[in-house]
């Protein structure tokens, strides 16, 4: 009966999450039925999965549409036919789009599917193939009942079956459904077609109620019953999905990884000490074991591409505590130095292999996909999808629309929660069902960086959509992909590896040298990269360049790799909201405060002074403290991360962990603090491992800015996605000796170049200019050499008068030595009152008619004035730009000599970090640049922050008192004012 059920799967239709679909079949104790969403299979993993603890047997299929024309549903057989419709609807999609799928008349013969066509005056498949097919039966609702009465369809009850489809659990739940179908269309409520929405009746009912309904055609509901009998799925879950061989054999795997381990260790420590090799022999007796064997040979041939190809790769995520993905070259972390957590990375209690987390140039990275789909096959091959779901701000916006209000009132709503003149029903209607709306899922996304391989065809257990990357996607996430037993690939798109690898390419071109980039071991020695970290001078460096690691590692006075290690994972917010960042800094300075809450926690965390530091101590103190199993210090370890799927189970362990501790005799306070510090902190660490990753990319980019800061920041501007805007890397440079210049016709390129002391910015950075004419007449320029002047230029490209125009204001032409107005003025007199100008060549020159002009005032400031326009910023210093000059001479160098008093300060504002307190108020953190273009920063309470509120991009007169600690001077704001520019 129940052989077309809808989930929120049925995107912006139905209105039920698997969970509460199971809920209303177990309230009507319904014994099986069918989930069938409109063009999707999102859903169907957790149904299948989920089902049976309700006591529901699942029935996996799919309902057919093309905008609101329901043209068939689908029913799986078995697996076989779940895969066959997975295939037909893949094929759909991408023969039409995913809003206007192109699906035949008539389904497919497909075997082992059921098809079922709803009984509509409008069908399009003929009563002859549904009388003549064994599999294809026509669907009969309860409303439908008298029109049958009279139809002769009643001559063939054998091919019709009781069709009840369920869409929302009440009549609540109709209008929310009504309120998708109206946001679906981008349309208002009373225009809504009645054609878009499904019908009232559209609600679980028990079998009993449904059988009363088809009192009189008892026939129909026997055949449901068939069809539903004859299907059912089992997904097999847990059990790996994974490609189970990287050569076709397990013997032959283990054989490669042998040798290929080998080779490696060969490479990366000589003959090896016997700690080495012993950690070796039990990594890959456990990777044996586990079947693991394949997971690492296919990341080693990824890695083994990305290194023909000459590409920049950092391997990180917890396989980089392994020193089989260290010897094969998948990570540049030498577990053995770090004393990495073996049990991090992989334990007996272990089902899926550790986490790869491959990140390459973002220039990179598509070819890097394209290499694991032609070498692992297209069907058996796709990227991990995910769900863009509605949120508070955005479907309050969406359901102010439907209801028709203007875009001025929903601003309103949006920012207070009510209407602006009262709280009228409207308004109350909107919040109610923005709350409910909360988390429904709107459309399908692509998960940043997932990729699976599949030992059978991905159409067993999902559809696949092209998103435009043009990469099959799966059309469920990495929680069901993980709960299916596939283990994500996480090929990573990283600009930090782009402008690595473009300033080692950049100081070859500009100094003749060559530079191993690879010579972490050298730069870890470093003197000058210690100097850099210890004083925060990191700017356009990966990982450490901003406001807060710049703090914090000055405050830390970090020099060596190690600390910088720890540094990479204490910055993050969950060991700073805990209090634990600020009392590592503390116990760094001061040894008497290396204190231990149980003497097992010294042997467990003394190397970080007792402060949990990364995800191993999580493990390490539930397995060794709490004497829970690997395996449960693992999933304890995930729940803190929110990556759990079950929090029964979740629960279980946490009463498990105190119960043990109570066993052990801890008192009752030492078993909750240490809870707590687990708690406040899990969810937001890095694997050591994962650090030392990062460690290793911050240090290579730390050499390159320490010994060649020009290239480098040219480097860091060409890759843009910095902490920072493009204007303060090209301040930095400025700093470091470079000579800055605007984009020149003849000396720039489409991206920012070099050339001894002197950087030219590219004509990427020009707001409004084409970047087709950018190649067009870079393009000339390369052919048929340099221009003349800028009627040579008119002559020799074709150009809209508009694109010449931001030329000229830029300075492009600087070196004709006559000013932009002239210019400006000389391009009507090369082609009059033409909007474009034609690449022409005469064999005679005709010469140009010339005017006198009267004389044409020219200011700084303008040139100032358009280079914020077109670039964004300007080239001179922002503090030449003031209305009137400052009295406030103090510089950024002179707050050691205010700590504790006062100070007035000119700043100009570079960045500004809005957070909140324990009670909800917002407060500021601010970072600035003085006069002489050194950094300083401010600290603005809520009380400042909601007085004296930044006021956009400018300079600031700031004044507030200096205070220090471990060093590091801040300003704590008391008053602000934006001043007044030319």
């Amino acid at each position: 009966m129940f052989l077309n059920c809808h989930s929120w799967f049925s995107l912006n239709y139905g209105t039920l999450s698997v969970v509460d679909l199971l809920k209303e079949a177990r309230r009507c104790s319904v014994p099986k039925l069918a989930l069938t969403d409109i063009n999707n299979t999102s859903g169907m993993s957790d149904f299948v999965r989920l089902a049976p603890s309700y006591g529901v047997e699942p029935v996996a299929g799919i309902e057919f549409r093309t905008g609101a024309f329901h043209h068939y549903t689908g029913l799986a057989k078995n697996e076989e036919g779940f895969r066959a419709l997975n295939e037909f609807l893949t094929f759909s999609l991408r023969k039409g789009t995913a809003e206007q799928p192109e699906f035949p008349d008539t389904p497919p013969v497909l075997k082992d599917v059921f098809w079922v066509i709803p009984y509509s005056p409008a069908m399009k498949v003929s009563p002859a193939a549904i009388r003549n097919h064994p599999d294809f039966y026509l669907g009969i609702r309860r409303s439908q009942l008298n029109r049958l009465r009279f139809s002769d369809w009643q001559q063939v009850r054998k091919k019709l079956v009781a069709f009840h489809p369920v869409t929302f659990k009440h009549a609540g739940g109709f209008q929310l459904h009504h309120l998708l179908r109206a946001v679906a269309k981008n349309t208002l409520l009373s225009r809504l077609s009645p054609d878009e929405i499904a019908h009232e009746d559209e609600c679980m009912l028990t079998p009993g109620e449904v059988q009363r309904s088809f009192v009189d055609f008892p026939e129909l509901i026997f055949n449901a019953h068939a069809l539903l009998d004859q299907c059912s799925i089992d997904f097999h879950f847990h059990e790996s999905k994974n490609k189970s061989t990287f050569s076709g054999s397990t013997a032959l795997d283990l054989e490669i990884l042998r040798r290929e381990t080998y080779l490696g260790l060969e490479y990366r420590y000589g003959e090896g000490t016997d700690e080495v090799r012993s950690r070796v022999e039990k990594e890959l007796k456990m990777i044996a074991e586990l079947g693991f064997a394949a997971y690492f040979l296919i990341n080693w041939d990824i890695i083994r591409y990305a290194q023909h190809k000459n590409y920049s790769y950092v391997g990180r995520g917890s396989g980089a505590n392994s020193i089989v993905a260290y010897c094969l070259r998948i990570t540049d972390v030498d577990p053995i130095e770090l004393d990495l957590y073996f049990e991090r990375f992989i334990n007996p209690a272990r089902t899926s292999p550790p986490d790869f987390d491959i990140d390459f140039s973002w220039t990179d990275r598509d070819d890097m996909t394209e290499y694991i789909f032609r070498s692992y096959g297209n069907d058996h091959v796709a990227l991990l999808g995910a769900y863009s779901t509605y949120q508070s701000n955005a479907v309050v916006r969406e359901l102010g629309k439907v209801f028709g209000l203007p875009k001025g009132e929903i601003d309103y709503i949006v920012e207070n929660r009510r209407h602006p003149d009262t709280p009228d029903r409207i308004t109350k209607q909107i919040n109610y069902y923005a709350m409910q709306l909360q988390d429904f899922p709107n459309h399908l996304t692509i998960h940043a960086c997932g990729i699976i391989i599949s030992e059978k065809p991905i159409s067993y257990y999902t559809a696949t959509f092209m998103p435009p990357k043009g990469f099959p996607t799966t059309q469920f996430s990495m929680l069901e992909a993980e709960d299916l037993g596939y283990c994500k690939l996480d090929i990573l798109s990283q600009r930090g590896l782009g402008h690595i690898k473009d300033t080692v390419d950049i100081v070859k071109e500009n100094r003749g040298e060559k530079i191993d980039i690879h010579d972490v071991a050298a730069f870890k020695k470093d003197e000058v990269i210690k100097s850099l970290i210890r004083t925060g001078r990191c700017m356009g460096c990966f990982y450490v360049e901003s406001p807060a690691m710049r703090m914090l590692l000055k405050k830390l006075a970090v020099d060596t790799y190690i600390q910088l290690v720890a540094a990479s994972s204490i910055i993050r917010p969950g060991v700073a909201k805990s209090g634990m960042m600020r009392e590592y800094i503390l116990r760094t300075h001061d040894p008497a405060r290396r204190t231990y809450i149980h003497p097992l926690m010294k042997e467990l965390m003394e190397e970080t002074y007792g402060i949990m530091v990364y995800q191993e101590d999580v493990i390490k103190v539930a397995y060794h403290f709490a004497g829970l199993t690997l395996s449960e210090s693992d999933s304890l370890r995930r729940g803190m991360s929110g990556k759990f799927r079950s929090r029964d189970e979740f629960a279980r362990i946490q009463d498990k962990y105190f119960s043990n501790c109570r066993e052990k005799g801890y008192p009752d306070a030492i078993s909750t603090e240490v809870w707590r510090q687990i708690e406040s902190f899990a969810g937001y660490s890095f694997s050591k491992g994962h650090s030392a990753s990062y460690a290793v990319e911050s240090f290579q980019s730390l050499y390159l800015k320490a010994h060649y800061p020009k290239e480098f920041m040219v480097g860091v501007i060409n890759n843009f996605g910095g902490f920072y805007r493009t204007e303060f890397y090209v301040h930095e440079a400025r700093m470091s000796g470079a000579k800055i210049h605007a984009p020149c016709i003849n000396r720039s390129y489409y991206k920012t170049s070099i050339t001894g002391d002197d950087i030219f910015l590219g004509f990427i950075h020009l707001a409004g200019l084409e970047k087709k004419v950018s190649e067009a007449f870079l393009r000339e320029r390369d052919v048929n050499g340099e221009f003349g002047g800028l009627a040579d230029f008119m002559k020799r490209v074709s150009i809209e008068v508009e694109q010449l125009r931001i030329l000229i204001r830029i300075g492009a032409f600087r070196f004709t030595g006559r000013s932009k107005k002239q210019l400006l003025w000389d391009i009507h007199m090369e082609i009059g009152s033409e909007r474009k100008t034609e690449k022409h060549y005469a064999l005679f020159e005709t010469g140009t008619k010339t005017f006198t002009l009267p004389e044409l005032v020219h200011h700084p400031v303008d040139d100032a004035h358009d280079e914020i326009e077109l670039l964004g910023f300007p080239l001179c210093s922002p503090f030449s730009l003031l209305a009137n000059e400052s009295p406030v001479k103090n510089l950024a160098a002179d707050l050691p000599k205010f700590i504790g008093r006062r100070i007035e300060i000119v700043g100009y504002m570079v960045t500004a970090k809005y957070t909140s307190t324990v009670k909800r108020e917002m407060m500021m953190f601010g970072t600035f640049l003085d006069s002489e273009g050194y950094f300083f920063d401010t600290t603005h309470f809520p009380k400042v922050a909601d007085q004296y509120p930044f006021r956009g991009r400018g300079l600031y007169l700031i004044r507030g008192k200096v205070d220090v600690e471990f060093g590091f001077c801040s300003i704590t704001v008391d008053s602000m004012e934006k001043l007044s520019t030319r």
